[in-house]
């Protein structure tokens, strides 16, 4: 199948290069960050030996719509998305801290709960929640941003201690993180979905902050179907998540969960397909759009030419 696994191109003025767990980030002239969504999908902090068709343009084109639904909020580093697999935009100095924001007991929360701790990054919870639990108010649980391994959970407090953001940027950080989480969860009930949470990053370019990164997406947020969410939490069964928590079960139910002794399980045409079929599934329902498919060409041969195109108007 005709998909992006990795990318070597040789763009003017480019600077710098930088692959990571699923993109490759060109920097030209120290100004600009040109992203390559490939189709390299990780789990566990794992990438998985198959691209997965697609997956690319499924997050970039997510990311791309949300970025612009919230930009009078805060303003984003977007300057152009010429492919559907890339985005351009500022290069921005980030914060080194994720700003990760709950509106309900799970993922990780969850588990942190259920060993009996009840705060939470600093966020106190009460006592008597279950699995799924809408919080009596979304609470933001940071994580510093490792370069290598795990990210860590982190109070505010702790930040502000350790010098990692000052306090006046952190208030604003705080501001807009609930702001993009309200706008979020105005979006996800528009199609008939719940944002259980997400995470945001934020960067700053000549003093100003900036909203980086992608938001909202598959792959950065936990979505609930609606409809469903009060009969499963009354009969305390397990809710139809939109996420690529699916991904994640496939592993676990065939003795995958990143460790060191472990062996990712033969990821065969069916299942690729399986997944990439999610995806746009994924793709049609946070948006309430139609999958555009590429017309069909060399995936690469296409990109690269449509970056060049955007980085020549982009400098002229």
């Amino acid at each position: 199948m005709n998909t992006i696994k990795e990318t070597n191109f040789h763009f003017q003025n480019q600077t710098a290069f930088y692959r990571g767990k699923v993109r490759d980030v060109y920097t030209i002239s120290n100004k600009y960050l040109a992203m390559v969504a490939t189709d390299r999908i990780s789990a566990f902090d794992v990438v998985l030996p198959r691209a997965i068709p697609y997956k690319g343009q499924v997050l970039n084109q997510i990311a791309a719509k949300f970025l612009r639904a919230t930009e009078d909020i805060v303003p984003n580093w977007i300057m152009a998305v010429p492919d559907p697999c890339v985005t351009i935009g500022l290069l921005c100095q980030p914060f080194k801290v994720e700003m990760v924001i709950r509106g309900y007991l799970s993922g990780h929360a969850w588990r942190e709960y259920q060993t009996g701790k009840r705060t939470i990054c600093g966020e106190p919870l009460p006592d008597g929640l279950r699995e799924n639990d809408r919080l009596p108010a979304p609470i933001i649980t940071p994580t510093t941003k490792a370069a290598v391994g795990h990210d860590e959970d982190i109070s505010k407090e702790e930040l502000l201690r350790q010098g990692v953001v000052s306090a006046s940027d952190y208030a604003l950080l705080e501001q807009y993180t609930h702001a993009l989480f309200k706008r979020g969860t105005e979006l996800a009930a528009e199609r008939g979905l719940i944002l259980v949470d997400t995470k945001y990053e934020f960067g700053k370019l000549d003093g100003r902050i900036y909203l980086i990164d992608e938001i909202h997406t598959p792959d950065s947020s936990r979505y609930f179907y609606a409809d469903s969410y009060e009969q499963l939490q009354q009969e305390g069964k397990p809710q139809r998540q939109l996420s690529k928590e699916f991904v994640r079960k496939w592993l676990i139910e065939n003795g995958f969960q990143g460790k060191d002794d472990q062996k990712v399980p033969e990821m065969t045409d069916e299942i690729v397909s399986s997944i990439s079929e999610r995806y746009i599934e994924l793709f049609q329902h946070i948006t309430g759009e139609q999958f555009a498919y590429p017309l069909e060409m060399d995936v690469l041969e296409r990109v690269e030419r449509n970056v060049v195109a955007a980085l020549q108007e982009l400098t002229s």
